[in-house]
């Protein structure tokens, strides 16, 4: 490798929206995030509930299900 063409990759801290940090290296200077490991829906499992529920297609079905059975009835 040449010497003297690469930047500085020095250590820096990475500082989330809500509270967290987290060590690392970058060759930016600073770096703030709005959503991290430990506040983001995926990893908390706060959005679970909605994936447990079922799918759009299942939603659907259970909201107007029955307004098409009763309208193929009549």
């Amino acid at each position: 490798m040449k010497a003297g063409i690469h930047p500085e990759y020095p250590e820096v801290t990475i500082v989330c929206s809500c509270g967290n940090k987290v060590k690392t290296r970058s060759t930016v200077a600073s770096l703030h995030v709005g959503l991290c490991s430990k506040c983001h829906p995926f990893y908390t499992g706060k959005r679970q509930l909605i994936a447990e529920k079922g799918g759009r297609i299942e939603q659907f079905k259970r909201r107007y299900g029955q307004q098409q059975e009763e309208a193929a009835q009549a």
